[in-house]
């Protein structure tokens, strides 16, 4: 008897529903956050998104100065059939219209082309420096007086 090969398809797998426990635990994850931020740095509660069975995300305006489109978050969960709310996680997120560093670029690719002729014509005066230098040595260091 021949077995017929399984579907090499993945599983589909559903979208988390969000706990409407968890949703509503705005207060205690507001409070966390005071372990990385001072009370007037924490504004108004942007949302929650459910990042998996039992574990939401809160995330709230950031009012640091230079930190405009940034949010805190802090994330909540519990135990299936449990009433406790745990804080898993906070930190800070960058969102959509947020002020970010550009990409790092190679500081030989991001020179101009007078950089480089000046960091060149550098770089020979200091080896024409080292060359007369050790030529003064060798020089000295040939002349010694003839012992007779």
């Amino acid at each position: 008897m021949t077995s017929t090969p399984k579907s090499e398809t993945p599983l589909r797998r559903r979208k988390p529903k969000l706990d409407p426990q968890l949703a509503g635990e705005i207060e205690i994850a507001r409070a966390a956050l005071a372990e990385i931020a001072d009370d007037d740095q924490v504004g108004e509660h942007v949302g929650a998104a459910a990042d998996d069975d039992r574990l939401v995300t809160h995330r709230f305006v950031c009012l640091l100065p230079g930190y405009k489109g940034w949010h805190w978050f802090s994330t909540v969960a519990r135990a299936s059939r449990s009433k406790q709310v745990t804080v898993c996680e906070l930190g800070l997120v960058s969102g959509d219209d947020s002020l970010l560093a550009p990409p790092w670029v190679p500081w030989s690719e991001r020179v101009s082309e007078e950089e480089r002729k000046q960091e060149q014509a550098e770089q020979s005066e200091q080896d024409g420096a080292e060359d007369t230098e050790q030529a003064a040595e060798e020089k000295q260091e040939n002349s010694s007086p003839d012992e007779d």
